[in-house]
């Protein structure tokens, strides 16, 4: 019976890593159905109703303060930062170079845990940490050669993407190093979705997009991207309660891959030899990480792949 109850919190698990997997490509669509930031907006305000009427309406008492504000701060931070450089991206497969530098924060969750804790950790840790890199550069570069000229000639075209891109990456790094700290085991995601919809509504109010249109399509593939998202969520809530976090924790380290895969089929972009190399250095990288510093099994309750 055991058995069988984590076999099913196991299969949450690798089911909001599979959803989790189709952020991308979602948000990128809503953008261009709607607009960057109104578009976002629509979507994170629909994943957090749904959380609502799953989880429930969450109580501020239940946590503790600073997990609140440090947390709502990381997490809308990293969410607006991620949202807004798929949507802003000139095109899909500059928004697929997002989605690649946004997967180098499992490395530099595991760096800056490292270096927090000041633990003495294998010497393979820094070189993976490199790889990680190396594969972000493969992907930007394409089939040109790897040369700082090269990165710089590419992040001049749309350097606002790519700085928020980075800048998610970290942000999010710092978020589950800190929130894994302070959350005493409370999870205010439900909580942590409003606050990033309310963010972005009021970016939106002050940008000069125009107004948004609906349609039944329109309308359709709107409530499955907030749906799909929300729906991550709630399921690794379940998970981490008695999957088996261990074979999860790993899986999640995949999703690069994963999201790779689904977006360019979704999104109909074929991406180069070299793109795809390039995604698997980052997995590799972010794996070697995880291994070399893995000492036992751990809770995944922040542990996220968008």
């Amino acid at each position: 019976m055991v058995f069988l109850t984590q076999h099913k919190y196991t299969l949450y698990g690798v089911a909001a890593i599979l959803l989790w997997s189709f952020l991308v490509a979602l948000v990128r669509d809503v953008s261009e159905i709607f607009s960057p930031i109104g578009g976002a907006a629509m979507m994170y305000s629909v994943s957090a109703i749904f959380l609502i009427l799953v989880m429930g309406v969450p109580k501020l008492k239940d946590f503790p303060p600073r997990y609140l504000i440090v947390g709502t701060i990381l997490f809308v931070a990293y969410e607006v930062c991620l949202a807004l450089s798929l949507g802003m991206a000139n095109d899909r497969h500059q928004a697929m170079e997002m989605a690649v530098i946004n997967y180098l924060w499992p490395a530099l969750t595991i760096l800056l845990t490292v270096i927090l804790g000041r633990k003495k950790v294998s010497f393979w840790l820094y070189p993976s940490v490199l790889i990680a890199f190396i594969g972000v550069a493969w992907c930007i570069t394409g089939d040109s050669e790897v040369s700082p000229a090269v990165l710089m000639n590419n992040f001049s075209d749309n350097p606002v993407t790519y700085l928020m891109a980075f800048s998610a990456a970290f942000i999010w790094a710092i978020y589950c190093v800190v929130t894994q700290r302070l959350s005493n085991g409370k999870n205010a995601i439900s909580l942590f979705f409003t606050a990033t919809a309310i963010t972005l509504w009021f970016q939106y109010a002050l940008s000069d997009e125009a107004a948004l249109t609906f349609s039944l399509s329109s309308t359709l593939t709107l409530l499955l991207a907030g749906i799909v998202v929300g729906s991550g969520y709630a399921l690794w809530n379940k998970a981490i309660i008695g999957g088996n976090l261990v074979l999860l924790g790993t899986m999640s380290y995949f999703t690069p891959v994963f999201s790779t895969v689904i977006s360019s089929v979704y999104l109909s972009i074929t991406l180069s030899p070299s793109f795809w190399q390039g995604v698997v250095l980052v997995t590799l990288g972010s794996l070697i990480c995880y291994f070399v510093t893995k000492e036992k099994p751990q809770k995944y309750s922040t542990l996220k792949s968008t």
